[in-house]
């Protein structure tokens, strides 16, 4: 018998705790650098996400803050006075607001869907003990699709074409599998005896 397999395992994400932490350790990180190490936010963004954009992103935040590192140190005197330099502040100051906001959507979006696809994978995987089938649901019989118990028919003296009623319950509940096995004898039985009658 083929079964449909076992699902891969959704792992759960850190705790909030843990995130905002981290989210603010790699911000202050680049405010305190004056943006010069703005990539080590999105490089932590593409290894979160694994998405093509986000490493776009961070190729291209990489350039433009090793750009203006660059312009400044090209400024010959400690003061800045030349337009190649200003410009080399404006890409590192520059970049590090639209860097560090879309960090924060980004990173917040990412684990926030993470969160949701745990609740859902959580709320329908099968109990870890169970084997096959969920014991909560009766099994098919073949051919049949799914199998309601038949009360036991009790046969009633008078002529063949008398239908049978149901006999009086059981006085204590059998288990269900006991119930289930008995009325499929039951209805081997009597379809025995409707062969066996037409012969």
């Amino acid at each position: 018998m083929q079964g449909h397999g076992q699902t891969q395992p959704v792992k759960p994400p850190p705790s909030t705790g843990v995130l905002v932490s981290l989210r603010v350790f790699f911000v202050v990180i680049s405010v305190c650098s004056f943006g010069l190490l703005g990539w080590v936010l999105m490089l932590r963004l593409a290894l979160v996400t694994r998405k093509s954009l986000d490493w776009g992103l961070l190729v291209a935040t990489f350039s433009a803050e090793m750009l203006g590192f660059v312009l400044i140190g090209t400024e010959p005197g400690e003061e800045i006075h030349t337009t190649g330099a200003w410009t080399g502040l404006a890409l590192l100051l520059g970049s590090l607001v639209p860097v560090i906001s879309y960090y924060l959507a980004a990173e917040i979006r990412h684990f926030h869907a993470l969160g949701y696809a745990y609740q859902a994978f959580a709320a329908h995987r099968p109990p870890a003990h169970a084997y096959g089938y969920p014991q909560s649901q009766p099994p098919y019989t073949a051919g049949t699709g799914p199998h309601t118990p038949v009360p036991r028919m009790a046969p009633i003296p008078g002529p063949p074409s008398a239908t049978p009623t149901p006999a009086p319950p059981p006085q204590r509940p059998a288990p269900a599998r006991i119930d289930q096995v008995r009325a499929e004898l039951d209805e081997l039985s009597d379809y025995l005896r409707k062969h066996e009658d037409g012969r």
